[in-house]
């Protein structure tokens, strides 16, 4: 029963994270947040939502390890399952994505968190130090789009221009940036401008409600298997409950495969566990400490930092992840998890 409580757990999770997100996405743009900050904030939380709140309430029910496993399990599994399945399935072509410096910024909050670990649990003085990093990244990540919207915008004018030089270059100015805005509204995640506003409303009552009962539900069962078969709470963390987060990122990466849209599902991958080291961990420190398992330190920490260096060549070479990538990162995930399970 442990287990169907756990599928459960997670599908409430998924379901309700998802239901956030549309909701909140949806109500920020109608009371005018830009949708540049509801990207950068609202979407990236809210798809962060189902670990941060298994984190929490990891933390609440005295069995931090999860928590923690959970993180680090979900980076390793966003390597090499997240990326491995579509690579097995479609290939990635990669020659032409720029995801260098997210990826830079990504192993950076790799190694700081690693460094952190070794000081043998994360309390709010890590907690600290990782939502700093998480704020450099929000402060750098805003300055290239607006740096992008610039672009788009300047693009937009020049062309309104050249098919009607009469217009005043105000009005022109004015229709670049509408459009501009209307084109970025229509790349964020759930936004639907027909949404009726009873819907808007009722999604996020639904997000708000499922998340923390999904999560009750999940870690419930969780323990519950751990106990049952001797299994330490963090090698949960790093399996069961890594995986199953996961799958959104999963859905989005291999959508993005058959698109051929390689940046989707490379950017998708790096801010997701950007945001699970620096954002996740980062909150969760300041409910109550999570010690650190010292074969987290010996082993996982560095699995995770391996895995991430696996995807430089695609990053900066231009590599093709073909079905001999695929092959290779999901029967490294398999070895690693078979290894867990029998350590």
């Amino acid at each position: 029963m442990d287990f169907v409580f756990a599928s459960l757990g997670l599908a409430i999770l998924l379901i309700a994270g998802d239901s956030l997100v549309r909701g909140a996405v949806n109500l920020s743009l109608r009371l005018g947040v830009p949708a540049l900050i509801v990207s950068l904030t609202i979407v990236a939380f809210g798809t962060s939502a189902p670990e941060l709140l298994i984190s929490i309430q990891a933390v609440l029910d005295d069995v931090p390890g999860l928590a923690l496993g959970n993180v680090v399990g979900s980076n390793i599994a966003n390597i090499l399952l997240v990326l491995g399945i579509p690579a097995l399935m479609t290939g990635l072509a990669t020659a032409g994505t720029d995801t260098r410096r997210n990826y830079i910024a990504m192993m950076a909050a790799t190694v700081l968190f690693m460094a952190l670990a070794t000081t043998g649990r994360f309390a709010w003085p890590q907690g600290i130090v990782l939502l700093a990093g998480l704020a450099l990244m929000l402060v750098s990540a805003s300055r290239e789009a607006l740096g992008h919207r610039r672009e788009l915008k300047l693009a937009r004018a020049a062309e309104l221009a050249a098919r009607c030089e009469s217009l005043d270059p105000a009005a022109l100015d004015a229709e670049a940036e509408a459009e501009a805005e209307a084109e970025e509204e229509g790349e964020i995640e759930g936004a639907d401008p027909e949404m009726p506003w009873w819907k808007v409303i009722l999604f996020v009552v639904i997000g708000l409600a499922g998340l923390p009962l999904g999560a009750h539900i999940l870690i419930d069962a969780a323990t519950g298997i751990a106990r049952t078969y001797g299994i330490p709470d963090t090698v949960i963390g790093l399996t069961l409950v890594a995986v199953g987060t996961s799958l959104p990122e999963l859905a989005t990466t291999v959508m993005a495969a058959i698109r051929r849209q390689a940046d989707v599902a490379l950017g998708n991958v790096i801010g997701s566990n950007m945001f699970n080291l620096l954002a996740i961990i980062g909150v969760a420190a300041f409910v109550g400490p999570i010690p650190v398992d010292p074969e987290m330190l010996r082993v996982n920490l560095w699995v995770m930092f391996v895995a991430a260096l696996l995807i430089a060549p695609a990053v900066f070479g231009g590599w093709r992840l073909g079905r001999r990538w695929g092959i290779a990162f999901v029967g490294l995930y398999v070895i690693y998890v078979v290894m867990l399970l029998e350590h």
